[in-house]
């Protein structure tokens, strides 16, 4: 998975948080990977009307509204299943660097520091 920079700043400084012993970076109070709902009642505690799937939701309509990158590299992106046999069969790549592309121009979108691609 291709990580943008602000997001290995974050887990750098989650992993100084811990005793440097636990491979899990985000863990609960007893020390254990955080469960799925995790999200979804962080989310209710904070008043936010949100649920944890809107996330990526909102990553795939700004993805395709405001940028040029390929429908494929963005499905990649989301670890979305290639349903056609054929086309799995032929898909050779992981498109990485692509993918390392499309999560910089989402972390500068995030930041406010670019404009919309396709306005």
């Amino acid at each position: 998975m291709p990580l943008c920079g602000r997001v290995l700043e974050i887990l750098k400084a989650a992993r100084k948080l811990g005793d440097g012993k636990n491979p899990v970076v985000f863990m609960n109070e007893r020390g254990r990977a955080l469960d799925g709902k995790r999200l979804n009642r962080l989310l209710r505690k904070h008043g936010i009307a949100a649920v944890p799937h809107g996330f990526r939701s909102s990553f795939r309509d700004w993805a395709a509204e405001k940028t040029d990158h390929p429908r494929e590299v963005v499905e990649a992106a989301l670890a979305h299943v290639v349903k056609s046999k054929v086309e799995a069969a032929y898909r050779r790549t992981d498109l990485f660097e692509r993918r390392r592309r499309l999560m910089a121009d989402w972390e500068a979108y995030l930041a406010g520091r670019v404009a919309d691609k396709r306005t």
